[in-house]
């Protein structure tokens, strides 16, 4: 990339891997800024320092921000995330915007003053790009926590020499989660209350953080073009949905890639055996030792992965309503996750009642999540909705068939392997319907136990599927350069 075409981006996020993380939004903040330095590039990446950050980092400056009658103090920390140049390891800036008050907390969300720490922290990013004497071309904002930058850009800086040529890239990673607050941030955000109208923040009598970033950013993006149709519908919309439409001109869709580095069947020292497409074989003994770690009897039956927030979104009440009727089959069932206690211990009891066929986990385990993704055969995602989803692209990747329901990324992601066996690469099933998933786990299982040559043929074919994140990093530069247009 020449030095014209190289752009200047700061790339914003909640959450980054491997610093902290709570879903796939760390996943993406932690890989997409490493391919977009490696092709040339100036990028750099701000997030909280929360209490769990234990990394190494320099201190660069601290300056006040004010916060309602107060004044807080921002100090601004740096590390650094290695990528790949060609073979040369190189280092990206990673700033961290530390606060005792806001952010020296146990945990990252939830806290009752949400809205005054990421309001800070928003602040904070825009107050920190004269200290690090870095003017961006583009401030790639990500998700409810870092909206209100687009309107501050707009309704406070775009008189500031300094700020007023930086265009603004929206991503919307779940258009669930919003960040909803009280009209108070209009003062926290020194902003007027002209501002709290429906036309701009104003939802349903309280601000709301996405929304900044719908109204004000250049360009909005979600991480798959299905996902983008659907949010402008309202079923998926969550009460948006015409905002959207509205902004429908601005609105693409890119699907998110995997680090192909560290989600490596060659190389993950979290798995029992390496393998590679050549010796994909070896994927028995993966599952061979999954079966004893879950304590299950080692047998040759089609084997079940599910690693998962347990929430009603990734619909575990489909698997609930047929779990009975899938184990008359000859199969067993692995489960990661933690969330709702609802489905905690729907899966415990599994557990107790099927000891030969369940094997659960309740909680956060990343290495054994690598162990379930080799071992299985078959990973399920039978989502209500689902923005990109990676866990079906990760599961591709150690030769494990995605069966997903087709729904945002996973509509784009996965081809039915009846609807089309020659380029089929998983099982897909169309309605939120627990006897469709119950078909589609039967279709599943069918093949993998009757059908041994087709099966390594699926196999191979998912192996050979390239998500890396080097296309959709391409993407990316097309929606920067159309904003900066």
């Amino acid at each position: 990339m020449n030095n014209e075409s190289r752009l200047k981006i700061l790339f914003v996020s909640a959450e980054v891997s491997p610093y902290a993380k709570t879903g796939g939004l760390a996943d993406v903040a932690g890989s997409l800024p490493k391919y977009l330095a490696a092709m040339g590039n100036d990028i750099r990446v701000v997030m909280p320092r929360y209490k769990s950050i234990k990394s190494e980092m320099s201190y660069v400056a601290d300056f006040p921000v004010s916060v309602d009658w107060r004044q807080e103090t921002c100090i601004v920390r740096e590390s650094g995330m290695t990528y790949k140049d060609g073979e040369i390891h190189k280092s990206l800036p990673v700033y961290f915007i530390d606060n005792y008050n806001y952010f020296n907390r146990d945990g990252i969300y939830c806290f009752n003053d949400d809205g005054e720490r990421f309001a800070f922290f928003c602040k904070a990013v825009l107050g920190m790009l004269q200290h690090i004497n870095f003017q961006p071309d583009i401030i790639h904002c990500n998700d409810w926590h870092t909206g209100p930058i687009c309107m501050l850009l707009k309704e406070k800086y775009s008189n500031n020499e300094y700020y007023k040529n930086i265009s603004t890239v929206f991503t919307i990673h779940n258009l669930q989660y919003q960040g909803h607050f009280s009209k108070d941030m209009l003062r926290i955000f020194e902003v007027g209350e002209e501002l709290f109208v429906p036309e701009k923040v104003e939802f349903y009598g309280s601000f709301n953080f996405m929304k900044a970033g719908l109204v004000y950013a250049d360009i909005i993006n979600t991480v798959s073009e299905t996902y983008a149709k659907e949010v402008q519908t309202q079923q998926y919309g969550e009460q948006l949905e015409g905002l959207l439409r509205n902004r429908s001109e601005s609105l693409f869709g890119v699907v998110n890639g995997i680090d192909y580095d560290e989600f490596n069947p060659q190389t993950d020292t979290s798995i029992y055996k390496n393998y590679s497409l050549e010796s994909f074989e070896v994927k028995k003994e993966n599952k061979a030792a999954l079966q004893k770690e879950f304590g299950l009897p080692v047998r040759d039956v089609p084997l079940l992965g599910l690693v998962s927030r347990l929430t009603g979104q990734k619909g575990l009440n489909l698997i609930v309503d047929v779990v009975h009727e899938i184990f008359k089959e000859d199969v067993q069932f692995v489960l990661l996750g933690t969330g709702d206690e609802y489905y905690e211990s729907i899966f415990r009891d599994l557990r107790t009642q099927y000891p030969d066929k369940m094997g659960t986990y309740i909680g956060f385990n990343a290495s054994l999540a690598q162990r379930i993704y080799s071992g299985c055969d078959i990973f399920l995602m039978p989502s209500l909705f689902e923005p990109c989803g990676l866990g079906q692209i990760i599961s591709m990747r150690y030769g494990t068939i995605p069966l997903v329901r087709a729904t945002g990324g996973l509509a784009e992601t996965v081809i039915d392997y009846n609807f089309d066996n020659k380029n089929g690469d998983g099982f897909v099933f169309w309605n939120f319907n627990s006897f469709e998933l119950l078909e589609a786990v039967r279709r599943a299982t069918g093949l993998c136990a009757g059908n041994k040559k087709e099966w390594e043929k699926l196999i191979k074919r998912c192996m050979q599927k390239d998500f890396s994140w080097f296309k959709s990093a391409a993407k990316y530069m097309e929606l920067y350069n159309k904003t900066l247009k």
